[in-house]
């Protein structure tokens, strides 16, 4: 039985839109096996300067991000797509161990499989040290953003 991940390529505005979302919500949910399910077995990210293959090494990447990364809350929004092909734009809060906090600034350019898993995930990061009274995400611990919470665009990120 082939996996299915829909919306399904080609993409057109609104399925890409509920590709990204989907995508949002699957993050946030801090579930590294849970969001390793949206991509290929076989896989390949850059995510920052670190290269990634398969589902295993995704897995494992998530957990230690997610140890490093506390109460991490991730918005993405849609940029541009075409066929198989989605650009994101997103921001993520989190805080270290000590207290600090930071907001992430990123882009994404993701491919697709005819079966809606990714197969290809270029992501460029940066990280920004912020006071905690700037942030700006604010929603239950771990799960989705709320559909009433703004997105970048409405926080004027």
């Amino acid at each position: 039985m082939t996996e299915q991940r829909p919306p399904l390529p080609p993409f057109d505005l609104e399925s890409a839109t509920k590709k990204v979302r989907a995508a949002e919500d699957g993050w946030n949910s801090r579930d590294p096996e849970r969001v390793s399910l949206a991509y290929t077995v076989d896989s390949f990210w850059r995510n920052r300067s670190t290269f990634i293959r398969g589902r295993a090494e995704i897995v494992s990447f998530l957990k230690a991000k997610w140890i490093r990364e506390l109460d991490y809350r991730l918005i993405k929004e849609l940029w541009s797509f075409s066929d198989n092909r989605i650009a994101v734009r997103f921001a993520y809060e989190y805080h270290d161990d000590s207290g600090n906090w930071f907001r992430a600034y990123g882009n994404e350019n993701w491919e697709f499989d005819e079966n809606g898993l990714m197969r290809r995930r270029f992501a460029s990061i940066n990280d920004l040290p912020i006071a905690e009274t700037d942030r700006k995400f604010f929603w239950a611990r771990s799960g989705p953003r709320p559909s009433d919470h703004p997105g970048l665009s409405g926080l004027e990120l």
